[in-house]
C-alpha cells in the first residue's frame, strides 16, 4: 500500500533534492535551447550529467513521498548518499568542462547554463553532507564508505577518459592499445566490485571477496601507472599543441586523457592502501 509522506519534501534534505530538480532542468534547457554541439563528445557528456542528475533526483524525489523506497530490496540509504556524492563529481566536472568548452563573451545562455550549472553541484554537495550525517552507532553501507567512493570515482574518471578517447588516437598504435585496454579492464571490473559489494553478494563467493579485491586493486593500480607512462610517451612525444587548435581540439583531449590517467593512479594506489589497511591491519584485531 501507497502512503503518501509529505516529509520527504519538507525536511532540509528533500528541499536540497527539489532545487537540485529545478537546477538541472534548468541547465540542460538552457543548453538544448543554445544548439547542439556537432560531434562533441564533452556536449554529450555535459547534456548526459543534467539529464541523468535530473532524472534521478527526481525518481528518488517521487519514491520517498510515496514511501514506495522502502519496500525496495536494497538499502535505499546507501543509495541515495552513493548518488549524491556521484552527482557532485559529475556536476563538478561538467560545471569545468562546459565553460571552457563551449562558452563565450557573447552567449548568454551558455554562461547562464554554467552558473546553473555551479548552484546545482552545491546543492548535491550539500545533499551528499547531509545524507551522510547518519545517528552516531549506524552503519553505512559499501557505497557510502571510504571504500566504495573511491571504487565510484575510480569508475567516474575512467568515463571522463572513455569521452576524450577517438580511434584515430590509438589505432595502429600497440602502446596505447594497452593503454586503452587497461581503462577499460579496471573499469569493468570497477563496476562488477561494486555491484557485487553494493548486492551483498560477495557471501556467495568461496574464498575471501575482499583478499580478492585488494589483489585486484593491486594489478588495476600497477597496470594504471604503466599507462600513465605508456600514454604520454606515445601520444604527446613529438606532437606539440598545433597552432589553430580551438577549444575542440585533439591535442587537448590527450591531455585530458594523461591527467585523468594520473588521477585514477593516485585514486587505486590509495585505494590498495586502505583496502590492506582495513583489513590486514583493522579487522585482525
Amino acid at each position: 500500500m501507497i502512503v503518501v509522506d509529505p516529509r520527504a519534501l519538507t525536511q532540509p534534505v528533500g528541499v536540497v533534492r527539489l532545487m537540485a530538480t529545478v537546477f538541472t532542468c534548468v541547465s540542460f534547457s538552457l543548453v538544448a535551447s543554445a544548439g547542439h554541439v556537432v560531434s562533441s563528445p564533452y556536449w554529450a557528456w555535459c547534456m548526459f550529467t543534467w539529464c541523468f542528475c535530473f532524472f534521478f533526483t527526481l525518481l528518488i524525489l517521487v519514491l520517498e513521498f510515496t514511501s514506495v523506497h522502502a519496500k525496495l530490496p536494497f538499502a535505499w540509504d546507501d543509495f541515495t548518499t552513493a548518488f549524491a556524492l556521484l552527482a557532485s563529481l559529475m556536476c563538478l566536472s561538467v560545471s569545468i568542462m562546459y565553460p571552457v568548452f563551449f562558452t563565450c563573451q557573447a552567449c548568454p545562455r551558455q554562461i547562464g547554463a554554467s552558473v546553473v550549472s555551479w548552484v546545482c553541484f552545491g546543492f548535491y554537495a550539500a545533499e551528499a553532507v547531509l545524507t551522510r550525517l547518519r545517528p552516531s552507532g549506524q552503519n553505512s553501507g559499501f557505497l557510502s564508505s571510504l571504500p566504495g567512493i573511491m571504487k565510484m570515482l575510480e569508475a567516474f574518471l575512467a568515463c571522463l577518459i572513455f569521452t576524450s578517447l577517438e580511434n584515430s588516437q590509438y589505432v595502429g598504435s600497440p602502446g596505447l592499445q594497452w593503454c586503452v585496454a587497461v581503462y577499460c579492464l579496471c573499469f569493468i571490473f570497477a563496476i562488477l566490485v561494486i555491484i557485487l559489494s553494493a548486492g551483498r553478494l560477495a557471501s556467495f563467493f568461496p574464498f575471501p571477496f575482499e583478499k580478492l579485491v585488494i589483489v585486484y586493486n593491486i594489478l588495476a593500480a600497477v597496470m594504471y601507472l604503466t599507462a600513465t607512462v605508456i600514454w604520454p610517451l606515445y601520444s604527446l612525444r613529438g606532437n606539440k599543441r598545433p597552432s589553430n587548435c580551438g577549444h575542440l581540439c585533439a591535442w587537448d583531449k590527450l591531455v585530458v586523457v594523461t591527467f585523468m590517467t594520473i588521477l585514477n593512479v593516485i585514486v587505486y594506489t590509495l585505494d590498495t592502501a586502505y583496502s590492506i589497511l582495513l583489513v590486514f591491519c583493522v579487522r585482525s584485531q
